[in-house]
């Protein structure tokens, strides 16, 4: 999905999980989509914060934005619709991320600090554009392949069971297989002794 030599680019998770040895961040995709309000209730129930990453097309006044940053989330970018930046010129990519950018800052009436690039692609243009924008680029380490496992979404946790370690951070999405699992999921993850935090504000 991206290149690994450069994930420290993207996820210089080393600076912030001084909290504990075992922390991890929770981070989902691709919404606000009609499967937020159950993933809330259960990250409430667990008492666990979590990241989310959201396309400005999706992203209507009426939905719950607020509840999310109430329940002391974050909320970062994610384009405008979902198109893969690298096949954009540096103006296209400088539109897409700076609207997504205004559009989330102009509805809630907070700072976009971080955003994730479609589909984890990116070039040395998106690396211009959020420098100027003075937002950080954010990927993750571990994905859960919701996507992939609308069937079997055990598979999901296993996936993510097998590849998390201290400061990992975790990729999934606000999909129906991801809600039936993240119960079991943090449950899991707790119980080996993993903790979950935010990056800084």
């Amino acid at each position: 999905m991206y290149d690994w030599e450069n994930s420290e680019i993207w996820t210089n998770k080393r600076d912030w999980n001084h909290h504990s040895s075992k922390s991890l961040i929770l981070t989902f995709d691709d919404g606000p989509s009609s499967v937020l309000v159950p993933i809330l209730d259960i990250l409430k129930k667990h008492e666990v914060k979590a990241m989310f990453f959201w396309q400005s097309r999706l992203l209507h006044k009426h939905r719950p934005w607020k509840r999310v940053l109430d329940d002391g989330h974050m909320i970062g970018g994610h384009s405008i619709r979902h198109r893969d930046l690298t096949r954009l010129c540096y103006k296209e990519q400088l539109h897409d991320i700076t609207s997504n950018k205004q559009y989330i800052e102009h509805l809630t009436g907070q700072q976009m600090k971080y955003f994730r690039p479609p589909y984890g692609q990116f070039n040395e243009d998106t690396l211009k554009v959020l420098k100027e924008l003075d937002v950080i680029p954010f990927l993750w380490e571990v994905a859960g392949l919701d996507w992939e496992h609308k069937e079997n979404p055990v598979h999901i946790v296993h996936n993510i069971l097998n590849f998390a370690e201290a400061g990992s951070v975790i990729l999934l999405h606000e999909l129906k297989q991801t809600v039936k699992i993240l119960d079991e999921l943090i449950t899991e993850l707790k119980a080996e002794g993993y903790s979950f935090e935010l990056p800084p504000l």
